[in-house]
């Protein structure tokens, strides 16, 4: 029995996707369940499993095309079928002079068959080739893990990256000095991002206000609590947690700072979603935290954790990234030391933390060296005033220099 394989439906507000990579050929047996092809959408990467075991009988939509939900992307032969496409081989075992075999696939090729699209990403952008990394996933496929844990064991070691793609031959090495260029078109998440951006600066009044926090308290707290935290939750005690929770007392303080423009109405939210930004092999993503006044420092670095690792892997769904009231970013862990977010739209404000730096600081009369960060916060002066977003941003301010404030809801 034939079965088609067709575009599952597409998150809502999607109208098509691109199709990335096959992860099988045509004449190839699959396991029911197993990942056949992967689709991206300006968001997520969707998978598309085998609906049955069986072999793959013919792939009807080639890497790279545009598709729209239900459209057929391939033809799976089941029971009969698939018991034919199967003794094929055999067959074949039998009059061996009679057919030339195919040209042996190369370990290289194989290996890199196995590997995601972020995977993939993550091997060029190291210039990494895939048969040198030790896959841990099923039938021997190489996840991102498997990579980070490469380069990881390469830095401590006295391999150069020249060591792991030596040159082919004195004129390869010639060309490679020459000057070049190279045109990629955008990834549909990338071309996404643009796009937000762009409408962010066209629609919105966007204006973004400065101060700087001393987190001497903070860190003190990390400090002295941060081996029993994590024995007891089992997971780290992060600054996030802290800047969120203080985030969410500003924003009860001054509702405007939570709300959002549609059309010529301002929704006001009484609840606190926080979208957390995050890095990625594909680009910017933002994570939604729900109803973070709700939430134990505890829960929300668990949840925080595992949004993170959704989204490094790939496995991120549309869900996970929609319905915020609220943005942070923290360039600081790439060593900004100041910058002026983008508002994340429909939001109305966004925060921005950055890298924390000893300095001098006059503390009651004295100079003393203090761990001091400057924060920023961009926001929607059609409806946010200038003294709003600046005592909003005091507002953190103070509940992290005296992070007792956050216990006490003062």
């Amino acid at each position: 029995m034939s079965i088609e394989i067709k575009v599952p439906a597409l998150p809502e507000s999607v109208t098509d996707a691109t199709l990335v990579a096959w992860h099988k050929k045509a004449g190839e047996r699959v396991n029911r369940d197993e990942n056949l092809v992967d689709l991206e959408t300006d968001k997520v990467v969707l998978e598309v499993p085998a609906p049955a075991d069986g072999v793959l009988q013919e792939i009807k939509v080639d890497d790279g095309a545009t598709v729209t939900a239900g459209d057929v992307l391939a033809v799976l032969a089941e029971g009969e079928g698939a018991g034919q496409a199967a003794a094929e081989p055999a067959q074949a075992e039998e009059q061996p002079a009679a057919v030339e075999e195919p040209p042996a696939e190369s370990p290289r090729a194989a290996k890199a068959g196995k590997t995601s699209p972020a995977v993939r990403r993550l091997l060029e952008e190291h210039d990494l080739e895939a048969t040198i990394v030790t896959g841990t996933g099923k039938d021997g496929r190489i996840t991102k893990a498997d990579v980070m844990a490469f380069l990881k064991a390469d830095e401590s070691s006295d391999v150069t990256p020249g060591d792991r793609a030596p040159v082919a031959d004195d004129a390869h090495a010639a060309v490679g000095l020459e000057r070049s260029e190279q045109r990629v078109p955008m990834t549909r998440l990338r071309a996404r991002i643009a796009e937000r951006m762009v409408d962010a600066q066209h629609t919105a009044a966007m204006l973004t206000t400065f101060n700087e926090v001393d987190l001497t308290e903070v860190m003190a707290l990390r400090s002295r609590y941060k081996d029993s935290f994590e024995k007891k939750h089992g997971v780290r005690l992060g600054f996030m947690s802290f800047f969120a929770k203080a985030a969410v007392e500003g924003l009860k303080k001054f509702p405007a700072v939570n709300a959002s423009v549609e059309d010529n109405d301002i929704v006001y939210h009484n609840y606190y979603d926080i979208g957390i930004a995050v890095s990625t092999q594909r680009g910017l993503m933002v994570p939604v935290l729900r109803d973070v006044d709700q939430m134990s420092f505890a829960r929300f670095e668990t949840e925080l954790g595992a949004m993170a690792t959704k989204a490094q892997e790939g496995a991120i769904g549309m869900d996970d990234l929609t319905g915020g009231t609220f943005t942070i970013t923290n360039g600081g862990i790439f060593g900004s030391m100041m910058s002026t977010p983008i508002l994340n739209p429909p939001q109305s404000a966004i925060l921005g933390m950055h890298n924390i730096q000893q300095r001098p600081m006059v503390v009651d009369g004295e100079i003393k060296i203090r761990p001091m960060m400057y924060l920023a916060v961009t926001y929607d002066h059609r409806i946010i005033d200038g003294r709003e977003a600046v005592q909003f941003l005091v507002t953190i301010k103070e509940q992290l220099e005296d992070p007792g404030r956050l216990l006490l809801q003062v």
